[in-house]
């Protein structure tokens, strides 16, 4: 089970959940795929900053997805608050 996680295999998985999802939402419920990954690609992004950091890459790479995940996430918000209205 170490290995799992110590490879980033642990995340692969789940970033593999997160696109049978994303799928799921589009077709099954019928989501735009832009609020569909407005809703899921902050998660995912930071998701993939977790394996970068366990697989030991340089900080640059770490960052870039993080930094990345926050407007995506404001953006989301932004819909959100839209929608309310």
């Amino acid at each position: 089970m170490a290995a799992l996680f110590a490879s980033g295999r642990a995340v692969d998985i789940v970033l593999v959940v997160i696109a049978v999802e994303l799928v799921w939402l589009v077709r099954g419920w019928r989501w735009p795929l832009v609020r569909a990954a407005l809703c899921l690609g902050p998660g995912a992004l930071m998701l993939i900053a977790l394996r970068a950091a366990l697989i030991g890459l340089d900080w640059r790479w770490i960052a870039l997805p993080l930094l990345a995940s926050f407007p995506l996430n404001l953006a989301d918000l932004a819909r959100r608050n839209r929608q309310k209205r």
